[in-house]
């Protein structure tokens, strides 16, 4: 009989590509059998029990928080059980390729992290420990424009990884701000612009409610790092008030609160600014139906971000999966589609994907882990999902990320 540790060689063997997520899984067994566990569960559901245990009232009701009832947040997890993988035997085929082509450029993996911001309420190390492990895990990293961490700081712990920013967008009264932000994203080496199209104000979030506890309204700069480091916002808080930020931090961080969460919405024909202040691909992230996604192609954007911000900004919403289908019907040709909203395990990723979405976004389980242990709890985070969507695969038959091999054809519904 084979012994664990010569089936562990034979498996590694085996693998075709150097960057193969399941042997996160040979590493764990084989520090097993010199008596070492690991020091956090690979049961994703009990991610966000570990990190409540972790966590303050106001921080952990703000990333678990969700809009009204919750009902999006609930029909968002409900949507992924209305279908069930099919997998076909006999399928003589290395480990799964992986790898995925947006806007020209090959990704090792079909997952980004998405952006989350105030990261530092979770972990002192906020978004540095987070765009570090995307670095090193080869995963994109998307910044958030309510980080808590500069611009050029998480550029230069994310080093030479891929990374996209995320905008959320001021009122064309501060263009000059919007333009600031651009540049230095530019500057700092983000590839992809997303601009996100639903929080021009915060949700109706009854957990943040309770707790009287809005981050971005605090004397510190959980939050508004951009803005604090921002030159043009600086200049002209300094112009309006005749003292700089650090002289009147509550007034600074509101101020910038109200920026970039101004309360009413763009329109469609503002994009054109973006377009003229950024050359590479822009995203519209939020997107849930197919009349605006059709506008997105008529406006000359590069891609869509299929989401309802994970259920936090509007009560009673549609799920993301359910209306990506039709999407990627309406726009697949046209634009590369991104799904966002309830991803919680690898089975999750693969439904996305064989529903059309060319790339999935990673949100609050990523956050957990890093509430969870910082820097290794984000990896071990990213590991077991990668780990978990590689295995997922290859046990199905599935030759690659390919919609040539991962299609509609390889799901059913379910009655669920």
């Amino acid at each position: 009989m084979m012994s664990s540790q010569q089936d562990s060689k034979l498996h590694s063997k085996s693998i075709a590509h150097p960057l193969a997520p399941f042997t996160y899984e040979n590493d764990v067994y084989q520090a097993g059998l010199k008596g070492q566990k690991p020091s956090i569960t690979f049961n994703c559901l009990e991610w966000e029990t570990l990190a409540k245990d972790r966590l303050s009232a106001d921080s952990y009701g703000y990333v678990w928080g969700s809009a009204g009832t919750r009902d999006t947040d609930d029909n968002n997890k409900k949507a992924f059980k209305k279908w069930g993988i099919m997998p076909s035997r006999l399928v003589k085929s290395d480990f799964p390729d992986l790898k995925t082509t947006l806007f020209g450029e090959t990704f090792d993996y079909p997952i980004a992290m998405a952006p989350v911001g105030v990261q530092r309420i979770f972990h002192p190390d906020g978004e540095t420990a987070a765009a570090k492990v995307a670095e090193k895990e080869h995963v994109t990293y998307i910044l958030s424009t309510a980080s808590s961490t500069s611009i050029e700081d998480v550029a230069k712990a994310n080093g030479s990884g891929s990374r996209w920013y995320q905008l959320y967008w001021p009122l064309n009264e501060n263009n000059d701000i919007t333009v600031s932000l651009l540049s230095r994203a530019k500057a700092a080496g983000y590839k992809v612009l997303v601009v996100t199209l639903d929080t021009y104000i915060l949700g109706w979030r009854p957990s943040d409610l309770d707790n009287a506890y809005n981050p971005f309204i605090r004397a510190d700069d959980i939050g508004v790092a951009l803005g604090f480091s921002d030159p043009v916002y600086r200049r002209k808080f300094q112009e309006k008030h005749g003292r700089p930020i650090e002289e009147d931090v509550q007034t600074a961080a509101t101020e910038w609160a109200h920026t970039i969460f101004p309360g009413v919405s763009h329109g469609w024909e503002d994009l054109k600014f973006l377009q003229e202040h950024w050359d590479g691909p822009i995203v519209l992230k939020g997107i849930q139906t197919v009349a605006d996604a059709k506008r997105a192609v008529e406006y000359g954007v590069q891609g869509i971000v299929v989401s309802n911000h994970g259920g936090r900004q509007q009560d009673g919403g549609i799920a993301s999966l359910d209306v990506l289908p039709e999407i990627v019907d309406a726009v697949g040709d046209d634009l590369e589609i991104i799904f966002d909203s309830g991803v919680r395990c690898g089975a999750d990723i693969v439904k996305a994907l064989a529903l059309g979405a060319k790339m999935v976004l990673i949100g609050r389980p990523y956050i957990y882990g890093l509430a969870i242990q910082g820097e290794h709890g984000v990896s071990h985070v990213l590991k077991s999902l990668l780990g978990d969507f590689n295995l997922s695969l290859h046990l199905s038959g599935i030759r690659s990320v390919s919609p040539e091999h991962l299609n509609r054809s390889v799901l059913r519904r379910t009655n669920n």
